[in-house]
């Protein structure tokens, strides 16, 4: 996934990576981490998922849900029928 690059994860607000328990367990695998305390909150323009990729994932929300609105009311009795 990260084409053996470095690496780094980012610990914002969530009582789940601020969490004690978390922050120990990283450090203990000697894995690089941003601690909380040094991530600004409310970020949502640092999180690459937030500024880009869900942008095109709503894209493809729409589509979804116009693609299943066009289906045809026979073809779905079929396959329950199936």
């Amino acid at each position: 996934m990260f084409n053996n690059r470095h690496w780094v994860f980012k610990q914002d607000s969530a009582p789940a990576y601020r969490a004690k328990s978390t922050q120990h367990w990283l450090a203990a695998r000697e894995i690089d981490f941003i601690r909380h305390e040094d991530w600004p909150s409310s970020s949502p323009d640092l999180n690459p998922l937030d500024y880009k990729i869900w942008q095109y994932l709503e894209s493809l929300k729409t589509s979804l849900i116009k693609a299943a609105a066009d289906i045809d009311m026979d073809l779905v009795r079929a396959a329950i029928d199936d």
